[in-house]
């Protein structure tokens, strides 16, 4: 069993695609080495923001393959979940051996399994890979909410050793942390608008989709939080408040590649049945993306202040 202490900034990076669909993997790895470089403190392919719904098998091992690869000394924390337990786990087993450091594992969708189907599907999981693994609830996108009591259930099994947040219930979320304080689960944002508040009750951090076009302000932000100097977290949070609300205008990933694509960071091509951002969106996207970067930041100098 490897102690993994998910702690920080963690960008879910989107998959950048060709014009006739396919990977574009020297964007793909260009993209990892901006984020490292940025100062994040590991990366996640292969998840929501991935367009891993769309992707084969295959193609998730390519593209964990590649990130692992394009970087020098920040983990990776591969997408490998599934509806399907016997395909979870053979995704996470594949990511293990190409080398993966860590699992995020999305809960079975469209099945809406109860309480203890979710505990049997997550503890085969840890039970056969050993990775630090990340229990991932998300109602909006899966149809069934992962209970309190069952996550403090699987925090139990020495390889569930983090929790993404992304239910928009901050009273659940603070009841999470609490029932947990005495294990080795950290707790993660996966809401970049409730990152603050969820790090001001006790989570280590987020894996952020803001993270991907403004890594270096989502870094001093959590880096602050970690550091209790919630006044600065806070004014930074505020800042990045109106990208953070332009990039759910539509369904994530569709805002976030069209910011990436108005940075220069790579293409905004979705695969169906995702499309791009509608137009009457993308005025705001790009007056909100020209205010921060007109903006002054030193990163720098506020980074090395801030212990996280």
């Amino acid at each position: 069993m490897t102690t993994f202490q998910f702690r920080g900034v963690y960008p879910a990076m989107c998959t950048p695609f060709d014009d006739d669909g396919s990977i574009d993997f020297e964007t793909l790895r260009r993209d990892a080495q901006r984020l490292e470089a940025a100062g994040v403190d590991g990366l996640v392919p292969c998840g929501s923001t991935g367009e891993s719904a769309t992707m084969t098998h295959d193609e998730h091992i390519e593209v964990v393959e590649a990130v692992i690869d394009a970087v020098d000394d920040v983990p990776v924390i591969a997408g490998s979940g599934s509806n399907n337990t016997r395909e979870a786990l053979s995704l996470s087993r594949r990511s293990a051996e190409a080398g993966a450091d860590a699992l995020l594992l999305i809960s079975p969708y469209y099945n809406k399994p109860e309480q203890r189907g979710f505990v049997e599907h997550y503890e085969r999981i840890a039970d056969e890979v050993d990775l630090p693994q990340i229990v991932y609830n998300v109602p909006s996108r899966t149809g069934q909410n992962i209970e309190p009591e069952t996550v403090e259930e699987l925090a139990e099994h020495p390889n569930v050793q983090g929790y993404k947040a992304a239910s928009g219930d901050m009273g659940q979320i603070s009841e999470i942390i609490e029932r947990t304080r005495d294990t080795d689960l950290d707790v993660l944002s996966g809401d970049d608008g409730m990152t603050v508040p969820m790090l001001s009750v006790g989570a280590t951090g987020a894996i952020s989709v803001a993270a991907n076009v403004e890594p270096e302000r989502t870094c001093a932000m959590v880096g602050a939080a970690l550091a209790e100097d919630f006044e600065r977290a806070r004014e930074i949070h505020h800042r990045l408040g109106p990208l953070f609300r332009e990039l759910f205008v539509e369904t994530n990933p569709i805002p976030v590649k069209e910011a990436m694509q108005i940075r220069g960071y790579g293409p905004a091509r979705m695969r169906s049945p995702l499309t791009r951002l509608s137009e009457e969106y993308r005025d705001d996207l790009e007056a909100v993306l020209d205010d921060l970067e007109a903006e002054t930041f030193d990163y720098e100098d506020e980074y090395a202040e801030i212990e996280r």
